[in-house]
């Protein structure tokens, strides 16, 4: 299924994954929509890639109702919705120094924010439409400091699910990748990110870190084949297997 002038939304399309999705996607013809919460990043996003006549940025909080509303009412009808967004900020903790509104963060940016996406959105796609959603490798290998991360991305993945039958026939799945060098690797492993991928990349089969473009692959395979639904795709180079 070629996507060429269809149209994507891609909440989280300001960096990392999001972005290289937004880049597949515009360069396959596909007429995009990046959405995230800090307007200077998106504008950034487009002039970066020469302020394409087929991409248009969207400022909003997905873990707010009436912004996601007002999204849906502004960009009409659509033919996928994505979303890599997720804020992690200061959720990597041991229990006993847990902060709990760090916590709800990543409950409400990778869960009811999902949920949301789908609530509005749902009416707004096609017949042939799909949802893609990111959870990730935490779900199957938990470390110590990740239960929270964990938790939301299994909770996610059931999430895509259920939304696959309630909305068939629209098409809803999950991506679960494994570690990716991106920036939210500063937030977890600070000073130590460059140490830290470097020790993963050597227990992985593949002998490599993920790069964004792995998972924008992944996600753009999903958005073509109507084939696929309720279903998680994993892209981790093997780490579910060491």
């Amino acid at each position: 299924m070629s996507i060429s002038n269809q149209k994507i939304l891609i909440v989280g399309g300001g960096s990392g994954m999001g972005l290289a999705l937004a880049r597949r996607c515009v360069e396959a013809g596909a007429e995009v929509v990046i959405a995230g919460r800090g307007e200077q990043r998106l504008s950034k996003a487009r002039e970066a890639f020469g302020n394409p006549a087929g991409l248009d940025v969207a400022v909003v909080d997905i873990t707010r109702e009436d912004q996601v509303a007002s999204l849906f009412a502004r960009v009409g009808g659509l033919d996928h919705i994505v979303s890599t967004a997720a804020d992690i900020e200061g959720a990597y903790r041991l229990l006993p120094e847990l902060d709990l509104e760090a916590a709800q963060r990543v409950v409400d940016s990778k869960l009811f924010g999902p949920l949301l996406l789908a609530k509005h959105g749902a009416p707004r796609l096609s017949a042939s439409g799909s949802m893609t959603f990111v959870s990730g490798i935490a779900a199957y290998r938990p470390a110590p400091r990740g239960s929270v991360v964990a938790a939301v991305n299994a909770a996610l993945e059931g999430l895509v699910r259920a939304l696959a039958v309630e909305l068939a026939p629209i098409r809803v799945n999950a991506v679960s990748p494994g570690w990716v060098d991106t920036e939210i690797w500063a937030q977890v492993a600070g000073d130590r990110k460059a140490e830290t991928l470097t020790a993963m990349a050597e227990r992985l089969p593949v002998g490599r870190i993920g790069q964004p473009g792995d998972v924008a692959d992944a996600i753009f395979f999903l958005l073509g084949n109507g084939f696929a639904t309720g279903t998680t795709l994993h892209v981790e180079g093997g780490h579910r297997l060491v």
